[in-house]
Order: structure tokens, then C-alpha cells, then sequence
């Protein structure tokens, strides 16, 4: 198979801050696979955790090295390109982006969007949330209120952490809650919080009515969960501390659930494999997403039929997507009926 790398910037709507710091502008690396007269289309956003990080530069480089490589291979040998892929150790962007593109492939293959392949039920998708970052409680209440003039918004994610303290958090939320109007909230700290600060705002937070909290600690001090979960009423779920299935074994006893993104699993392939861990440990299950256009979050939303909770609202922030896929309605991201992700491309977005 031929393998096509090409980089594309895509640009929010509104920048987003997390306790980690601010993002407004990514460029991401579009792949496309050619075999049989057929193409398949994966997508890498760069992200960073703590001392880990994939830049567009290296997800480019590493994709641009294997391209000899892959020559050899077909779309349908997507175990033999993993192992590959893992011995060689690629970053898991690189192999998210190959994966999704070879189970685009394989859909339009066979003529069956992807949620079809799998026999999954489109119908029991739940809502996404979106995304308030950390800002002044005024700011933080017009973005609500945008938010709510741009799709029908069911459940609103909030960042915390602040690094003026959780004092600034509680400010920031309560005005979030009364722009919210009732909607459902629930919490995500990216690691800004101390064990101490943790166990003291979960239990405010359960008192407000907030549906969980994600990442409380920062990625590496997993050990603390356990005593959090003793001390904390809302349920916990984990996102930079969970990349892939071999992370949940470690996590299941002091987490309620875990965060799945594609570019930390390394593809579709591992994200189906978490989610059958997850549930192994009794563990809930919601999808995530970096600042990915429509192509990764349409791919994410074909396996959503899998997931408790859904957070794929990076391209519904972006002025610039060059590419259609998912539908929003009822404020659920539904795949389409096109065969493989049922994305296109549009060339006056890009």
C-alpha cells in the first residue's frame, strides 16, 4: 500500500486552557493509505503529558520513515502492521492515524460504515459533552452561553485546576452552573490538583450535584488514587494516566472509569481492546479527543455505542475544519451511513 503524509493547521474558535496551559492553533497530519484503487484516511493531532510528547514534527518524521516500509504490506494485515509498529516503537499517534485509516479501508472495502462492520447500534450513543477552559467566571459564562447558541449542549465538561488555586475553581464553576441552566456538569482537573485539594473539592463537588471528576492528580502519582477514592463521594476516571489497556489492571482498583483518546491508544484497534479491559474490571468507559478535526472525532464516534460517556467536541470548536463527517443532533456526534468513517474533504475549509 502507498502511504500519503501531508500536514494541515486548523484553528479554535475560542482558545482552550487547561492547567496544563493554552491552545488556540495545531497543525495535525492528515494520512491517506492508497490499495486497490481505494483510499483510506487517518488523522495524528500532536499532544503532550507531563515529560511525554508527540509534536507534529515527529509524528511527521516517523510517518514519512515508514512509508518504504509499509509498501510491503496490504490494509487488511492491520496485525502484522501493529507488531511492526510496536517493535519499532511508534508513537502512538503515528499508529492511531495508520489504524484509522486502514479500518477507513476496510469500510468502504466493503461498502458499511465502520459502526456496521462492528454490529454496533448507532442508536444508544449518549450525548457529548463540550468544553468550558479554565478562565475568569465572566469569561467562563459566555463561553456557556456560546456553546448554547452553537449546538444543542446536554452536558457541559469543566475544566479545573486552576493554578490560582481551587478557591478560583469554585468561583469559576458555580458561575458555570448557573449559566448551565440546569444542564449536567462534570469536572476534568488535567493532574492540577494536590492529593490534599483533591479530597477537600470532590466532596463540594458532590454536594453542587457534578457527575465525576477526571484526572484529579497529576499522570505519576497513581498511588494516590487509592487514598482519594477512600475519601472522595465522586466516582474518579483517568485520562493521561491510562494510555492503553495494560495501564487498566494497574488503575482498577482506585478509578471508576477511564478516559479512551485515539492518539494515546495508538488507533481504534487498541481503543476497542480498552474498552473490553475496562469493562472486564467493571470500569465505565468515555471517549476523548485532543484538538482533532472531524476526521478522528468521526472515527471515534463509530466505536461510541461502546462508551458511558463521550467528550468529542474539539472539532465543533474549530473555524477551519477541513473535513465533514460525524452529524450533531439531539447533541449526540453520530456517524453517517457513507462507507468506512464517512468522512470528506472540503477544500474552501482547509
Amino acid at each position: 500500500m502507498q502511504v500519503e503524509v501531508n500536514l494541515f493547521t486548523v484553528n479554535k474558535r475560542f482558545p482552550l486552557t487547561i492547567s496544563r496551559g493554552t491552545t488556540a492553533q495545531t497543525t495535525n497530519v492528515w494520512v491517506r493509505i492508497l490499495h486497490d484503487g481505494l483510499e483510506g484516511w487517518g488523522e495524528a493531532s500532536p499532544f503532550g503529558v507531563g515529560n511525554h510528547s508527540q509534536s507534529t514534527d515527529t509524528i511527521k518524521n516517523c510517518l514519512q520513515q515508514l512509508v518504504p516500509v509499509l509498501k510491503t504490506f496490504s490494509p487488511l494485515q492491520r496485525q502484522q502492521i501493529e507488531q511492526v509498529l510496536i517493535k519499532e516503537q511508534v508513537p502512538s499517534a503515528v499508529r492511531a492515524a495508520l489504524d484509522i485509516a486502514m479500518h477507513d479501508w476496510l469500510g468502504k472495502r466493503v461498502g458499511l460504515p465502520l459502526w456496521q462492520v462492528w454490529g454496533l447500534d448507532r442508536n444508544v450513543i449518549v450525548p457529548t459533552s463540550v468544553t468550558i477552559g479554565i478562565n475568569s467566571p465572566e469569561v467562563a459564562r459566555a463561553r456557556v452561553r456560546d456553546w448554547l447558541q452553537h449546538i444543542d449542549v446536554r452536558l457541559f465538561k469543566v475544566k479545573l485546576g486552576n493554578p490560582d488555586g481551587i478557591e478560583a475553581d469554585r468561583k469559576m464553576l458555580l458561575a458555570v452552573q448557573e449559566e448551565a441552566q440546569n444542564r449536567e456538569l462534570f469536572v476534568d482537573a488535567n493532574g492540577g490538583w494536590s492529593l490534599s485539594d483533591a479530597i477537600e473539592i470532590c466532596s463540594w463537588l458532590a454536594d453542587l450535584g457534578i457527575k465525576y471528576v477526571e484526572q484529579p492528580l497529576l499522570r505519576g502519582q497513581e498511588k494516590s488514587l487509592a487514598k482519594l477514592k477512600e475519601h472522595s463521594p465522586l466516582p474518579i476516571f483517568v485520562d493521561e494516566s491510562c494510555f492503553t489497556s495494560s495501564d487498566i489492571p494497574h488503575l482498577a482498583n482506585y478509578v471508576d472509569g477511564i478516559n479512551i483518546k485515539l492518539m494515546k491508544s495508538g488507533g481504534l484497534t487498541e481503543a476497542m481492546r480498552m474498552v473490553h479491559t475496562a469493562r472486564a474490571y467493571g470500569l465505565q468507559v468515555m471517549f476523548g479527543c485532543y484538538s482533532d478535526s472531524s476526521l478522528s472525532n468521526t472515527a471515534a464516534s463509530h466505536l461510541s455505542p461502546l462508551a458511558d460517556y463521550l467528550d468529542l467536541d474539539s472539532h465543533l470548536n474549530l473555524t477551519d475544519d477541513p473535513f465533514t463527517g460525524a452529524l450533531v443532533q439531539e447533541g449526540r456526534v453520530l456517524p453517517n451511513d457513507l462507507p468506512g468513517l464517512g468522512v470528506q474533504y472540503s477544500a474552501s475549509a482547509a
